[in-house]
């Protein structure tokens, strides 16, 4: 790779193009927030000639300009796609968020890309880059994606390039340290007054050359004889990796042997190491000074991108099926196959409307063409499954805030496509006649709730629109309307994903929300058997009502929910009004009796009462036995049920203690735990749910960003006293 002559860039202004699966690199930055991603893509963009030397496009804006939440936040927080040509390669780089909350625009970048940038900011401590990035890693690893990792903050650098290449080895290489080796050292300066020597270069492993940017542009050149010693045990050690995953059982003998191998062969057996998968080159990597045209480390990484990356067709497609689950031939990435196309991302913009980022898998994409739209749906979330037509609009390039036409989009590349109206994040295009369902890939489940009411009533009218368009464009958003509560709920990723769905509430949707305190679904019993007459007498002239009953209420076990008995003996009440005397009871059992909670696990008997031969209806016993229920409440106990929750926490084993003791802390109980892989822990404990609204953030800051959970209902439990004497007297002062 640094044996190359620099590739022809191409110039700024002009729409990377592709005529070729082989022709394209799908590329995704991943990393801490604040490693450095994006601006690292502005520093690709500016070395590729995407953009000038002041890092702008013609309109004056940033390649990464887009959302105005992202400058007001000062970090991204959605997919970005910037594509750009080096040496007649079209690379698209998907930068994404780095921000926990923000999982979901990683994952829609991953299924888009076909190999891995690992962000690693120098200035990180070694705890960070491993609680941040271990765990994609390991979802990478686990697909076979191609990775390769990229230290930034050379000159702020707490660690170190040499020290962070060796956490890198440690943490990413696992059992094979030797898979995780840098390819370049850093070249340093003159040591300033401060004791500083700045990065100005890098030195080539494998070439033994010099690659200096003080100049603004990468200048070759051949090393001093005293520096070849410094790079000997490294460049060993890279040989030796490199012949380790050879596909030539030979070189190893013949290395040991003594025989000085090429470089030519080498730098091949690297770089089809790195398209398997299987060696992860450590470059360096930092933005271009003022003026300069080159940022350090840029070209040597587009080097790696273009000749060790693999292309589209080197990458396996997932599979497809018909839209009603039907067996379907693999397809390829082959232009000229059937159209298989993935709707990666949903964005609304507020000239051209509805703009879906997609990657086209097989086939070809054009303007003005009708396709098949299929979605498996995401009924808790609040969207449904799709199995329909629709015609497309304009395709184009992002870039920025422009868009850049373009009159195709082949197998393997990935554009802008207007105007598609119904389709959402991971929706499958395919042809019209002959429709397709791609496997969709895993969403985090949202466990942060945010109850929310509209500002106003001119609020009011445009919510329902404004939240289904935002959970269509974040599939890692739920939207609940809770039958119990009545609260509408918007479900989140994190306080940061709750910000933004708030935001864009405002400023994209024209909806102000208010957000509310969460409540949880609590019920009411009884605690012992009470007794209670319902009196509804009225007579003011003409038609009157009248109606008397007499229940018992009897506790029953938990889960059994409401009985009614009829033990009416005498005819007291007729028989055509005792159905009236259960409805009632049972209206108000789910009105509550106590604290405005549903009534659950008792027995109601009806024992005796009073009818009148014209005063007597319907209404009138239906009112006396809700006054009986009320009046059996009054001189019982009634306990206060809590819903709790089977939680399963995944966190790393040097948390376990301080997970467990949060747990205890929410009135948990630990019922288990149990290995999960190395170095993790899988910790189950019954929660009740009034003690975890905030989990998902807490969780975070006890495991340092390693820990990940789940819930699901369990039963409904009895209420602590005192906690439920606190939620009575909230009800009753409406607070």
């Amino acid at each position: 790779m640094g044996d190359k002559a620099n590739a022809h860039p191409g110039a700024a202004g002009r729409a990377a193009t592709a005529d070729h699966p082989a022709s394209v690199r799908n590329v995704v930055l991943v990393g801490h927030s604040g490693s450095g991603k994006t601006t690292l893509v502005e520093a690709l963009a500016l070395t590729a000639g995407a953009v000038n030397r002041a890092g702008r496009v013609e309109d004056g804006q940033t390649v990464s300009d887009y959302d105005e939440i992202e400058h007001r936040q000062q970090r991204s927080v959605q997919l970005s796609l910037v594509p750009v040509e080096w040496g007649g390669i079209k690379i698209n780089l998907l930068d994404t968020p780095g921000y926990a909350d923000f999982v979901g625009e990683l994952r829609a970048g991953l299924r888009a890309a076909d190999a891995a940038l690992f962000v690693v900011s120098a200035a990180q401590e070694a705890h960070s880059v491993a609680a941040s990035t271990r765990m994609v890693w390991d979802e990478c690893a686990a697909v076979g994606m191609p990775r390769a990792i990229v230290v930034t903050h050379l000159d702020t650098a707490r660690t170190g390039y040499d020290e962070m290449t060796r956490i890198c080895g440690r943490i990413f290489g696992g059992d094979d340290p030797d898979a995780v080796l840098p390819l370049y050292l850093p070249l340093h300066g003159p040591t300033a007054a401060d004791g500083h020597a700045p990065v100005t270069g890098l030195i080539g492993l494998l070439t033994q050359r010099l690659f200096d940017y003080t100049a603004g542009v990468r200048r070759e050149s051949p090393p001093a004889d005293e520096q070849l010693p410094l790079i000997e045990e490294a460049r060993n050690r890279l040989i030796e990796g490199i012949i380790a995953e050879s596909e030539d059982e030979s070189l190893m003998d013949r290395y040991l042997e003594g025989a000085e191998i090429d470089v030519k062969t080498l730098i091949e057996d690297l770089e089809r190491a790195v398209a398997r998968g299987t060696f992860h080159p450590v470059l360096a990597a930092a933005p271009a000074a003022e003026g300069a045209a080159q940022g350090l480390g840029t070209v040597e990484l587009l080097e790696l991108i273009t000749g060790g990356f693999p292309t589209p067709p080197e990458r396996e497609t997932p599979r497809v099926t018909t839209p009603q689950g039907g067996s379907r031939p693999a397809v390829t990435c082959d232009p000229r196959g059937p159209l298989v196309a993935e709707v990666i991302k949903t964005a609304s913009d507020p000239y051209v409307g509805r703009v879906s980022l997609v990657r086209v898998f097989s086939g070809t994409l054009r303007p003005d063409e009708t396709v098949h739209v299929s979605g498996h749906g995401l009924q808790d979330r609040g969207q449904d499954s799709h199995d329909l037509d629709e015609r497309i609009g304009a395709l184009s390039s992002p870039f920025g805030k422009q868009q850049r036409g373009m009159t195709q989009v082949i197998a393997g590349d990935i554009a802008c496509v207007a105007k598609l109206t119904r389709a959402e994040t991971g929706d499958t295009l395919s042809g019209r006649n002959d429709p397709l369902l791609m496997e969709p890939w895993v969403m985090p489940d949202p466990l942060l709730p945010l109850a929310i009411e509209a500002h106003s009533k001119a609020d009011e009218d445009k919510l329902s629109q404004g939240l289904s368009r935002l959970v269509a464009e974040d599939p890692t958003m739920r939207l609940e309307q809770n039958p119990d509560t009545r609260q509408l709920v918007l479900w989140c990723l994190g306080e940061a994903h709750k910000d933004v769905a708030l935001e864009r509430l405002r400023s994209r949707y024209g909806v102000q929300v208010d957000a509310v305190p969460y409540k949880v679904s609590l019920r009411e019993t009884f605690g012992a058997t009470s007794a209670g007459r319902g009196r509804h007498v009225k007579q003011s002239g003409g038609h009157g009502q009248f109606a008397i009953c007499e229940i018992e209420v009897a506790p029953l076990p938990p889960g059994t929910g409401i009985e009614f008995v009829d033990k009416v003996v005498g005819g007291s009440v007729p028989r055509q009004f005792i159905p009236s005397v259960e409805k009632g009871v049972r209206a108000q059992a789910a009105r509550g009796v106590a604290a405005g909670h549903p009534l659950v696990d008792v027995r109601i008997t009806l024992l005796d009462g009073k009818a009148h031969s014209v005063d007597s209806s319907d209404a009138a016993f239906q009112t006396a036995g809700a006054l009986a229920l009320r009046e059996a409440a009054v001189e019982a106990r009634i306990d206060l049920l809590e819903p709790v929750a089977e939680v399963q926490v995944l966190v790393a084993d040097d948390y376990v203690g301080p997970v467990m003791s949060d747990l205890s802390g929410r009135r948990g109980r630990v019922v288990g735990t149990e290995q999960a892989g190395p170095g993790r822990t899988l910790v189950r404990a019954e929660v009740p749910e009034i003690e975890i609204g905030r989990y998902a953030v807490d969780l975070r800051s006890i495991s340092h960003g390693t820990g990940r959970f789940s819930r699901s209902y369990a039963r409904h439990e009895p209420m602590p006293p005192q906690l439920a004497d606190k939620i009575r007297e909230q009800a009753e002062t409406g607070t």
